[in-house]
């Protein structure tokens, strides 16, 4: 059974439960038998995944601000989880650019907000904290980031999440590394697409919508490359870190990077010809490209998964070609198939990843 079955029973609260990455964890986990709390601000976008998989009727919601930490400390006193797993964020650089304030207050001050409920905490609990690889100060360089590089930025979404990485190492030096009912650790990982993304300005998202309207997608920075990966494969890391915290086979406190294969590293061009082709499109006519970029965009950044392979024996499972097949085969039975049952078909992509793990001997599957 995958994650040893550690999850199955267990009350786990996710905050930013109702957002595209929350959404697929928060399925995941009810689907390994756990007693799923989310916590959030609202359903972030129209469509949402939140809606699509109808999951207010399979997981406990609350709706709430993450940087109202009595009202969120409250929540955490009356669930009484097993393990956290905060995503809570403003996750969008494009927004950081038209509202600030709020990317800060919600990135940083959020972060804090869950600390303090943390430290509060007089029961057994596992705790995962999710920044971004965007917390890494990013110089251009062409090898990955490691764990143990700076933090910060020049942007506001960058310098939020390194701000609330400064948060996290502070109270956890400051309180919680002092409690022993506490296992905790941080995770950074970014350029995630999949199914039932639905948020503003992000390339798979364009893609789709013009795909399914018959019109051709505009590309803001065809030759930017990203490191492409599935959402399955972080939330794998996720996972696999708080299985291993719980069972204390890794240390408390510490960082890790989840990123994909060397190999995924694509442009945004490429990622959106191969998107065209599955889509039975001519790849030459699905797209033009604009050039109008409205703010000054990271051109590469990458991750070094090392530690992640050294102590949680993680690495990413699958190739940019299954990567792309998962999101085509998606958004096609969203926008195409009307009828088809999208809860069923996300858990079917779940068991077709853990399938592919097992294949692979990756630790957490087997």
């Amino acid at each position: 059974m995958a994650y040893n079955n550690i999850f199955k029973g267990k009350k786990v609260l996710i905050t930013g439960n109702t957002g595209f990455k929350g959404s697929w964890l928060s399925t995941w986990l009810n689907m390994m038998g756990a007693d799923v709390y989310g916590y959030s601000i609202s359903i972030p976008t129209n469509p949402s995944m939140y809606e699509t998989l109808k999951l207010s009727e399979k997981i406990h919601q609350h709706f709430g601000d993450i940087r109202n930490k009595e009202e969120f400390n409250a929540y955490v006193q009356e669930v009484k989880p097993d393990f956290i797993f905060h995503l809570a964020a403003q996750a969008l650089v494009l927004t950081s650019y038209r509202e600030p304030f709020d990317t800060i207050t919600t990135n940083v001050i959020g972060t804090a907000a869950v600390c303090e409920a943390i430290m509060k905490i007089d029961w057994p609990c596992t705790c995962v904290l999710i920044t971004s690889d965007k917390a890494y100060d990013n110089v251009e360089w062409i090898w990955g980031y490691r764990e143990t590089d700076g933090l910060g930025g020049k942007d506001i979404y960058s310098g939020s999440k390194g701000a609330a990485e400064l948060v996290i190492k502070s109270y956890w030096h400051s309180f919680i590394k002092k409690m022993d009912n506490i296992k905790f650790g941080v995770t950074r990982a970014g350029n995630v697409i999949g199914g039932g993304d639905w948020a503003k300005d992000r390339i798979i998202v364009d893609c789709v919508k013009a795909f399914s309207e018959g019109k051709t997608v505009e590309i803001r920075s065809p030759k930017a490359t990203r490191p492409w990966q599935h959402v399955l494969e972080p939330l794998s890391g996720y996972l696999t870190l708080a299985m291993n915290l719980a069972e204390g086979k890794c240390t408390n406190g510490e960082a890790y990077n989840f990123g994909p294969r060397a190999e995924q590293t694509k442009t945004v061009f490429e990622l959106t010809q191969d998107l065209a082709k599955l889509w039975g499109l001519d790849p030459d006519k699905a797209a033009k490209l604009t050039g109008d970029v409205p703010f000054e965009e990271a051109t590469l950044l990458k991750l070094n998964c090392d530690k992640a392979l050294a102590y949680l024996h993680w690495h990413s499972t699958l190739h940019y070609e299954e990567c792309v097949k998962f999101i085509a085969d998606w958004y096609r039975a969203f926008y195409v198939e009307k009828d088809k049952d999208m809860f069923e078909l996300t858990i079917n992509q779940i068991k077709e990843y853990e399938a592919e793990a097992r294949k692979q001997n990756i630790e957490w599957s087997l």
